[in-house]
């Protein structure tokens, strides 16, 4: 049966997906790129120095707000 109808190959379908650009994506590639170059201690020194920085803001805001509570509690005392 093979002689008389030979399998042929069915051509390949064309599978077009556009690629778009996404900037978040670009960044995170980016940044494990550095991350390969072996500046893992300055990536983890830059993130710590930031989360300091928003606990001592986060904590000034608090004491800031106790205060303000404190004054207005011997105001309206």
């Amino acid at each position: 049966m093979s002689i008389l109808f030979p399998k042929v190959q069915k051509p390949r379908e064309w599978d077009y997906r556009p690629i778009y650009y996404d900037e978040e994506k670009e960044a995170r590639k980016q940044k494990l790129a550095r991350l390969h170059h072996g500046s893992f201690r300055e990536e983890h020194e830059k993130n710590m120095s930031t989360l300091q920085q928003k606990n001592k803001s986060k904590l000034v805001f608090w004491l800031a707000l106790l205060g303000l509570a404190i004054l207005l509690y011997l105001f309206l005392r």
